[in-house]
C-alpha cells in the first residue's frame, strides 16, 4: 500500500454544491430548479450532507475511512477488502453513517459501493470495457460519489418478452460514433433525486431471448443529469410534514422513490459497462461479488434500524406502564431476537470469507443470500408486535404541536395526555416518533420498502437455495442424511457396535 493520503472525498459543502447541476427532477407538477432548496427534498439533501461531514471529522474519520492501494484516502466500504478485519471495519463505518438516519435511508452512498468496488477487482467481467469499469470505480471512490441505481422494468407486460415491450422497456435505440441513444423506462430509483450518477441495468432475475434482445442486454453508469434523463418522483414526505416535533423521521429522511424516463439519453462509450451481450448482463450480479457484498451494507442499516425500533418499544411501554408485564415482555423479546439475528448474521458476513481472483475477499454466498432473506422479514414480523401490545396509545394524540400551544387547550392537555411518570409533552413527543416510524405512510412506505428491498420474494428464497448448492452446503446436507443412512439396514446395525435381535415387539 502507498503511503501517500490524497484526500479527494466530497464534502458536505462540495455535495451541496454537485446538486446544483440542472437535472430534470419532476414532482407536483414542476420541474424542480433546485432540490438543495425546495420543500420536497431540501431536509433530505441536508441528511446526506451529514453523512459527508463524518468523513472528514475527526472523532469519525478513522472509523469512516481508510487509505486505498492507490494511496486515496476513502470510505472503507467503497474499496475492496482484503481480510476478515477489513469487512468488520467496514461494517462499522456503514453502522456509523447508519446511526446518523436511524436507519431510515437504506440507499445512502455506501449501498451502491457494494457494486463499485467490485469494478476494481473484477474489471475483466466488462471487457471489452474494463478501462471503463477501473476509471469509474476511481471516480466513484476517490470522491465518495453518490451512485444510486434503478434495475425494474415497470409493471406492465411482465407475462410478455422483453423484446414486445420496446416502446416501454429501456433499450438501445440507435448507435453512433460517439455512444448509443437510449430510450424507455426504468423503476424504482430510490435516492436517485439526491445522487450524483445512476447505474442502470436489468435485474437479476430478468430471463432473455438470444438473438432477439441483445437491445436490452445493457449495463452502464449515467450522470444524473443527462440530458432527457427525467427524474419522475412520488409525493414528499418531507413536504407533507407538519413539524419536526409531529413527523421527526418523515420531515428529514425521505429519500423519495422516483421512475427514471430515457426520453432519447445519450450514453457515451466510456460510461458503459455491458453492451448488448446477454452472457455478460446475466453473470455480472453474482461474478462480481456484488451480490455477496451489499448485504453487509442492507443486513447492517436494518440491525442499526432495529436498535432503534427495540429502544423505541421499549419506552413507549414505560410510558404506558405495561413495561412489566409478563406477555409484553415476551413480544419485546421476540424484536431483540430479530435485533440480535441481524447483527449477527452482518458479523458472519466478515469471517472466513470468499477469496477472489485478485486477493480481495467478500462474504460467503450463502450467508449473504440469508441476509437478504430475513432483511425482507423483519418489519412485517415487527408490526403485529406493536399493534398487539400497544393498543390505542399511538393513536392517542393531538393532531399537531399547535394543540399543545392552544393556550385553551394547554392545561387540559397536560393533564390528560401524560405518560407513567413522564409529562404530557415528553409522552407525545415519544408518541409522535413511534407514530412517524410505525404508523405514518412514511412507515408504510418503509414496510414495504422493505419487503422488497432486496428484489421480489420468490427470487430472494430462489437466490439462497440456489447459492446452498453451488456452495455445497446442501451436498453437505444429502451427506449426512447418506452417513445416517448407512448406519443400518433391513438386517440391523452396521458396525455401530451393538446388536439388533432382529425381533420386532407387538405393539398391539
Amino acid at each position: 500500500m502507498k503511503s501517500t493520503d490524497i484526500n479527494e472525498m466530497m464534502t458536505s459543502q462540495n455535495y451541496l454544491e454537485s446538486l446544483k447541476d440542472d437535472r430534470e427532477v419532476y414532482i407536483y407538477g414542476e420541474k424542480v430548479p433546485d432540490i438543495t432548496t425546495h420543500s420536497a427534498f431540501k431536509n433530505g439533501v441536508h441528511s446526506i450532507s451529514k453523512l459527508y461531514d463524518a468523513l472528514h471529522t475527526p472523532d469519525s474519520k478513522e472509523i469512516m475511512t481508510s487509505i486505498d492501494k492507490d494511496g486515496y484516502r476513502t470510505h472503507r466500504f467503497f474499496m475492496p477488502s482484503y481480510s476478515n478485519d477489513d469487512l468488520l471495519k467496514a461494517r462499522e463505518a456503514i453502522a456509523y453513517w447508519s446511526r446518523l438516519t436511524y436507519g431510515f435511508m437504506g440507499r445512502t452512498p455506501d449501498y451502491k459501493a457494494g457494486f463499485t468496488a467490485t469494478l476494481q477487482s473484477e474489471s475483466n467481467l466488462y471487457n471489452p470495457f474494463h478501462d471503463n469499469a477501473i476509471n469509474w470505480y476511481r471516480k466513484i471512490t476517490h470522491n465518495v460519489m453518490f451512485l444510486s441505481h434503478v434495475l425494474v422494468n415497470p409493471p406492465i407486460g411482465r407475462g410478455m418478452a422483453i423484446s414486445d415491450m420496446r416502446d416501454i422497456y429501456l433499450h438501445v435505440e440507435k448507435e453512433i460514433d460517439s455512444g448509443i441513444i437510449v430510450r424507455g423506462v426504468k423503476m424504482v430509483a430510490t435516492g436517485a433525486v439526491f445522487s450524483n450518477a445512476v447505474f442502470v441495468a436489468q435485474n437479476s432475475a430478468t430471463q432473455y431471448q438470444t438473438n432477439r434482445e441483445e437491445d436490452f442486454a445493457l449495463c452502464f453508469i449515467l450522470p444524473i443529469n443527462a440530458p432527457n434523463l427525467k427524474i419522475i418522483c412520488r409525493r414528499s414526505y418531507e413536504s407533507s410534514a407538519l413539524s419536526p416535533f409531529d413527523n421527526p423521521l418523515s420531515s428529514r429522511f425521505d429519500e423519495n422513490d422516483s421512475v427514471l424516463i430515457f426520453d432519447g439519453v445519450f450514453v457515451p462509450w466510456e460510461n458503459i459497462l455491458i453492451y448488448r451481450d446477454i452472457d455478460r448482463a446475466k453473470k455480472f450480479y453474482s461474478d462480481s461479488g456484488f451480490l455477496n457484498r451489499y448485504p453487509l451494507q442492507s443486513g447492517t442499516r436494518v440491525a442499526v434500524k432495529l436498535d432503534f425500533i427495540c429502544g423505541l418499544l421499549s419506552k413507549v411501554l414505560l410510558s404506558n406502564g405495561t413495561a412489566s408485564f409478563r406477555g409484553v415482555q415476551v413480544k419485546l423479546a421476540e424484536i431483540f431476537a430479530l435485533r440480535n439475528l441481524m447483527w449477527s448474521l452482518t458479523e458472519s458476513l466478515c469471517f472466513n470469507p470468499e477469496k477472489r481472483k485478485d486477493g480481495s475477499v467478500v462474504p460467503r454466498s450463502e450467508i449473504a443470500t440469508t441476509v437478504r432473506y430475513f432483511g425482507t422479514q423483519v418489519m412485517s414480523q415487527i408490526k403485529p408486535i406493536f399493534n398487539t401490545i400497544l393498543g390505542g396509545s399511538p393513536i392517542m394524540q393531538p393532531s399537531s404541536w399547535l394543540d399543545i400551544q392552544n393556550l385553551d387547550l394547554n392545561n387540559l392537555i397536560n393533564q390528560y395526555f401524560q405518560g407513567n411518570n413522564q409529562k404530557s409533552n415528553d409522552r407525545l413527543k415519544l408518541i409522535k416518533l413511534l407514530w412517524d416510524a410505525l404508523g405514518s405512510e412514511f412507515a408504510n412506505r418503509h414496510e414495504i420498502y422493505e419487503y422488497n428491498y432486496a428484489g421480489n420474494n420468490e427470487q430472494v428464497r430462489l437466490d439462497m437455495l440456489q447459492q446452498c448448492k453451488n456452495s455445497g452446503v446442501l451436498e453437505q446436507c444429502h451427506s449426512l442424511v447418506e452417513k445416517c443412512m448407512l448406519d443400518y439396514s433391513l438386517s440391523g446395525w452396521n458396525d455401530l457396535g451393538w446388536s439388533f435381535d432382529g425381533i420386532c415387539h407387538d405393539q398391539r
